[in-house]
């Protein structure tokens, strides 16, 4: 069987130094209407840290290498694949899993051609982060020109791409929340959010009731969870919609949380509803990578959006790459380079 080498753990889950470069790992075979991509760079997400510790549900079809963004060369395809691709086509795209590898096996139907005008660097950093703010703005969300929308996390990579694209779509207003007053305001000065709020230091949702004339906002878009759930109602517009992406906060109300008001839920009319990416089917993930192709790849070329990487790393540096996503500090992609 042939081998190459990928990011593996061993144990098979566990701490950052469980983290190591198997050189041994059965190289992946394509079939149907996938391709062999030869990695050039790969992007960190924090599913990537859960999944490490074996706390990520990671859907059947996917191996159980980490990663699910790339950017890198094709080297093969299956009899199935998109016409569109050939071999040694430069190419970048969004997978079930195993990117933290020397080679992957991924659907045409994920994959866009690599533009000049953009590294393999950032090619990397778009497809995860870009496709899922996509997805929570327009299917979840039902964001449409004129409407309001609010970022938890601001400076997470998600919430990046996310104000770029309610800016340039035509949002009423764009705000967004961090845990700095420098993060918040890296929000306003270079993503165009109205307003950034430090979550740490002032009460964000009567900030948005006042920024809005007590309106609220239309969209929220929370990875949080149970910490910034009260505060979701109170800032929330009527006919409001809060999509949930996760649970930073933790899976449970604690002592000392926001107690929510569950008749704003009546009051207000609202939805409240949670969603992933990994999981959904490829003909789901396909809509959302054609949307991406279509509306943001020009706007990714001309630099009108922007991907934002805070560091690249070598992949021998994995463990690194991993401390600096768990600090919490970031603004922008981890990217690794495959050598």
């Amino acid at each position: 069987m042939a081998t190459m080498r990928a990011i593996d753990i061993k144990g098979g889950k566990g701490g950052i130094d469980a983290l190591f470069i198997n050189d041994k790992t059965p190289k992946p075979q394509v079939d149907h209407a996938k391709a062999l991509v030869k990695v050039k760079c790969f992007g960190l997400n924090r599913m990537d840290l859960l999944q490490r510790e074996g706390k990520y549900p990671v859907p059947p079809q996917a191996p159980k290498t980490l990663g699910v963004e790339f950017s890198g060369t094709i080297e093969e395809l299956a009899s199935e694949s998109e016409s569109s691709f050939k071999k040694g086509d430069a190419v970048f795209g969004l997978a079930y899993g195993g990117a933290y590898a020397e080679y992957i096996a991924v659907s045409t139907h994920m994959l866009i051609h690599k533009p000049d005008e953009l590294s393999w660097e950032q090619c990397a950093g778009i497809p995860e982060t870009w496709i899922t703010a996509t997805q929570a703005m327009y299917l979840i969300g039902e964001f449409a020109p004129g409407k309001s929308i609010l970022w938890h996390a601001g400076a997470s990579a998600v919430s990046i791409a996310g104000q770029q694209l309610s800016v340039a779509n035509g949002a009423s207003a764009v705000f967004a929340t961090a845990r700095s007053d420098e993060k918040a305001d890296f929000c306003v000065k270079e993503l165009g959010a109205k307003a950034g709020y430090n979550t740490e230091t002032t009460d964000w949702a009567a900030e948005v009731q006042k920024a809005t004339d007590g309106k609220g906002v239309d969209i929220i878009v929370d990875y949080i969870g149970p910490q910034t759930f009260a505060g979701n109602l109170n800032a929330a517009a009527r006919d409001g919609r809060i999509v949930n992406l996760a649970a930073l906060s933790g899976t449970a109300f604690k002592p000392g949380m926001p107690e929510p008001n569950f008749g704003l839920f009546v009051g207000k009319r609202l939805r409240f509803e949670g969603s992933s990416l990994r999981s959904r089917d490829e003909k789901y993930q396909g809509k959302l990578r054609d949307q991406l192709h279509d509306h943001a790849l020009p706007k990714f070329k001309d630099g009108s959006f922007k991907v934002l990487i805070e560091t690249v790393f070598d992949w021998k540096d994995i463990q690194d790459a991993h401390r600096l996503m768990e600090s919490n500090k970031t603004k922008g992609k981890i990217i690794c380079t495959v050598s």
